[in-house]
Formats: structure tokens, sequence, C-alpha cells
């Protein structure tokens, strides 16, 4: 069983805040998520989506898909 990915820094402190407090702590958490759900929260812009996406691909994980 491997470690929980925790977030990384790259995303910014408004970013890390708002995500938190939705309880989200680590990438596999956010792969219930869609990037559209994301975007939504004050404090997560472009460049931490991109961040995340990125870091998440490393480790073979991705956002849910949008589920318009």
């Amino acid at each position: 069983m491997s470690l929980p990915l925790p977030l990384p820094h790259g995303i910014g402190r408004p970013a890390t805040g708002a995500l938190t407090l939705r309880g989200w702590t680590t990438l596999e958490q956010l792969t219930e998520v869609t990037e559209r759900e994301l975007l939504a929260l004050h404090g997560v812009g472009p460049k931490a989506v991109r961040v995340l996406r990125e870091t998440m691909a490393e480790h073979g994980l991705s956002f849910a898909p949008d589920r318009r």
C-alpha cells in the first residue's frame, strides 16, 4: 500500500486553503472532483489546476470527468 500523495506546494496558499476547507488534502481525493468544480472555488485558479493536473498525471491520476 502506498502513502497518500499530499497536495503540491506549487499550487499556492490560497488554493491549498480552499481545498483543505473542503477536506481535500491528497491528490487521490481529487480524482473524484472535476476541474470545473475546482475552478469554482475561491482561491483556486487556472495555475493551481494546471499544477494539480500535471502532478496527478505524474502519479497516474486524473480529475473526474466533467459531469455536465
